[in-house]
């Protein structure tokens, strides 16, 4: 990994881990009308295996959890997943992991589904982390990816998805609250 690349990453880190506190009350709103907005769009079922990469406080827990069979939340810093922690302990089907999403210790095409909410635009090499985030999706399994509108254009974000060959279902831009691009797709 290059210089630079550690350096936002242990930058991204601190900053979470120093608002970890306060993250729901400055970001759940937004963030639950993220999630709201995706899984009308995908399946989850009680055999499901989903991974919740940069999983925060751990918000997508309360509408996934109770469907899938098993939950994993990855996340790089650690004041978050404390947080996460908390939410979890409300499930007997979430593990939580600290790590890189860029280095995920993941077999490969391990999950039926995939969410990277509020977490591309965090990452020195976006198109690196989505190749990983493709690696550890099973045959046919969906992601869930956001982009931030004010990092990404529409067509910026939706040709770095193509780059990786994923198959976009649906890329919905939500009304003028929604400050993310949510695009639901396919790994092919």
């Amino acid at each position: 990994m290059e210089m630079n690349e550690w350096n936002k990453k242990r930058d991204t880190m601190q900053y979470y881990n120093l608002t970890a506190k306060s993250y729901d009350e400055l970001y759940a709103d937004e963030q639950r009308a993220k999630i709201e907005t995706a899984l009308k769009r995908v399946r989850i079922d009680e055999n499901s295996l989903i991974l919740d990469c940069g999983c925060g406080t751990g918000l997508l827990f309360e509408y996934v959890a109770d469907k899938a069979k098993i939950v994993v939340g990855l996340d790089i810093s650690r004041g978050l997943l404390e947080k996460a922690k908390k939410r979890a302990k409300n499930f007997d089907n979430v593990c939580l992991v600290l790590a890189d999403a860029d280095n995920q210790p993941f077999k490969d095409s391990v999950f039926d589904g995939v969410f990277a909410v509020t977490m591309l635009q965090n990452m020195p090499n976006p198109e690196k982390t989505l190749a990983e985030l493709e690696r550890v999706a099973g045959e046919n399994a969906f992601l869930v990816v956001t982009g931030l509108k004010r990092k990404f254009s529409l067509a910026s974000f939706e040709a770095l998805l193509r780059r990786i060959k994923l198959n976009i279902i649906e890329t919905l831009n939500g009304d003028a609250s929604l400050k993310c691009y949510v695009a639901v797709c396919v790994k092919s």
